[in-house]
């Protein structure tokens, strides 16, 4: 019995060693394995096969399965999915920002939610050293979008999205509510008006900048996996950014041979400079072959305000008549935008007696012009403001359209009166820029045609003011071949009457007088009015055909596909 009780002990012993070893082992490779696979910040994830597919599998795990239970085996057999080690101090958060840029997801919060979901749905953020976590949506390949061509007559149906608000969870629900609710485009800032670029760019020109959407071919996939049309906006020469670091190319003052200020401000390049012509230019394009389908240029523009007399421009240093005292500049003080510009972009009226200041969105000035006491423009020699602004677009253009981009340009509603004053000072010559665009989109917005056709509150006449400008723009560019899609009102300044309602009459009323399509302007992305009206608008089309607009979709040829995996399975 001794010896028997002996020999089995031993055999329990080794049966114990045995499995102990084959523990080890097994942890062992685990650890070698997940350490394998450190975040990636750049190049391909090792987890993931070398294809040229571009969209992220959906094959992972079930979100039904306890990832404990599913051997590592078999985790490191499915495709777009990587296994993460914590480390000291990691939290979901943490870890997700540094997987976004490998991974379909757009926003790391985005990314941090599907990395609970697919390790058991866990609560929480804390991660503790040593937990294995899997990261799901891993790319092969970098994003590479291409430009989705339409024709120049395409029916858009647009909002407009800050870059910050582009690049955030709550600009991807405003997207996908959009697309819901019957919008089929997004205008999008990569430049704004103060200059901020907000995009990953390299330029001489261009120093360190705060991105904000950090990987633009992946947006713009977003974009048209949603079936939107993706609009770039750029702003050209009103650029801050550029004049504080390169105060050689801003607008000069002849009298203190310093920077020019318009109204005390320091914002505007000089429109003639071949740099800041090239450095517009050299983005337009980078944005294009990101695969955005239209480049939208804005504040393609002389400065308006301020004292004119005192700006010196580099088109007039060869100017050989010196009695022209500087083109594009009759009258002292004089201006003609009409507080037409961007609503929250407005800057203060001069000082001129032609002009009344009312305060506008934000606490901004909004000059309104009475139309009696706006003298005419001089007899003007040698080249002109417009003169710069055509040549310049005619060399945009020349460059662009080779991509298949769409190029469409804001311009001034008053223009469409087609006064001397605002040709001579914003250079806006609508029919010589019809020649060189595809669309132009007019700021027609009734709040700001205040002290116009003798009517005292314009904002509650959207019918009166959008058929106006409409027709009136449709006359100038007739046989031009230029489309008319018009920048609309989609906020309440100066106006008792928003609702959906005046959603609805402004895009009937741009249709009935040739417009085609739309682009909803509020500056705070605020939409609930075209939310309302979009379906009303549809139910109505449904009845009358083609009431509000035609209903035009991105061909049926682009792939539909999701950036974000919805649904986790099983290898």
């Amino acid at each position: 019995m001794r010896r028997s009780s002996i020999l089995i002990i031993s055999a329990f012993s080794c049966v114990l060693f045995g499995v102990a070893a084959v523990r080890l082992n097994w942890h062992s490779f685990s650890a070698e394995a997940a350490q394998s696979q450190p975040p990636q910040t750049a190049g391909l994830p090792p987890t993931v096969a070398q294809g040229g597919h571009l969209e992220p599998v959906s094959t992972t795990l079930s979100t039904a399965a306890n990832p404990a239970d599913i051997s590592l085996s078999q985790h490191l057999s499915a495709p777009g999915t990587a296994l993460y080690t914590a480390k000291r101090g990691d939290t979901i958060p943490t870890v997700a920002h540094q997987y976004l840029k490998t991974t379909s997801y757009l926003t790391s919060s985005e990314l941090a939610e599907a990395i609970r979901h697919v390790n058991g749905n866990r609560s929480g953020n804390i991660l503790r050293t040593g937990d294995q976590i899997i990261i799901p949506g891993l790319l092969p390949a970098p994003i590479v979008e291409k430009t989705v061509p339409v024709a120049k007559d395409f029916e858009v149906r647009a909002i407009y999205l800050t870059g910050i608000m582009a690049a955030s969870d709550h600009g991807l629900r405003i997207i996908r509510r959009w697309r819901e609710v019957g919008g089929n485009a997004v205008v999008f800032d990569i430049k704004d008006s103060d200059g901020s670029i907000n995009i990953p760019f390299e330029h001489p020109l261009l120093g360190k900048h705060q991105v904000y959407i950090r990987d633009l071919p992946k947006f713009v996939h977003f974009l048209h996996s949603e079936n939107m049309h993706a609009i770039a906006r750029i702003a050209i020469f009103r650029d801050e950014r550029m004049v504080v670091e390169h105060p050689e190319l801003a607008v000069q003052s002849k009298k203190t041979k310093q920077p020019w200020r318009e109204n005390g401000k320091l914002v505007w390049t000089d429109p003639s400079q071949p740099k800041v012509q090239d450095f517009d230019i050299a983005l337009a394009k980078f944005v294009a072959q990101s695969g955005a389908d239209e480049i939208q240029f804005d504040y393609v523009r002389f400065p308006a305000e301020g004292d004119q007399k005192d700006a010196t421009f580099l088109y007039q240093t060869d100017q050989l008549d010196a009695d022209s005292r500087g083109a594009g500049s009759p009258g002292a003080n004089s201006r003609g935008d009409g507080g037409l510009g961007r609503p929250a972009d407005a800057q203060p009226g001069g000082s001129s007696t032609d002009v009344q200041s009312t305060t506008g969105p934000s606490g901004l000035k909004h000059p309104s012009v009475k139309r009696s006491a706006v003298r005419p423009a001089a007899t003007l020699r040698g080249m002109q403001r417009s003169d710069v602004i055509t040549a310049f677009l005619k060399k945009a253009y020349a460059e662009l359209h080779p991509t298949g981009v769409l190029l469409s340009l804001d311009v001034f509603g008053v223009m469409a009166w087609q006064r001397p004053v605002d040709l001579s000072h914003t250079g806006q010559d609508i029919v010589g820029m019809a020649q060189y665009c595809d669309v132009l989109s007019p700021m027609i917005y009734p709040s700001h045609f205040f002290g116009m056709d003798n009517i005292e509150h314009p904002g509650d006449a959207p019918e009166h003011f959008i058929g106006e400008s409409m027709q009136r723009f449709e006359l100038i560019t007739k046989n031009s071949g230029v489309v008319i899609r018009p920048w609309l009102q989609a906020f309440r300044w100066r106006t008792k009457t928003y609702s959906p309602e005046y959603i609805k009459v402004q895009v009937a009323t741009a249709r009935e007088k040739g417009g085609i399509g739309f682009l909803f302007w509020n500056a705070a992305n605020d939409y609930s009015k075209p939310y309302a009206a979009m379906p009303e608008m549809r139910d109505a089309n449904s009845k009358e055909k083609n009431k509000f607009f035609r209903g035009d979709e991105l061909p049926t040829t682009t792939v539909k596909a999701a950036l974000t995996p919805a649904a986790i399975t099983a290898p």
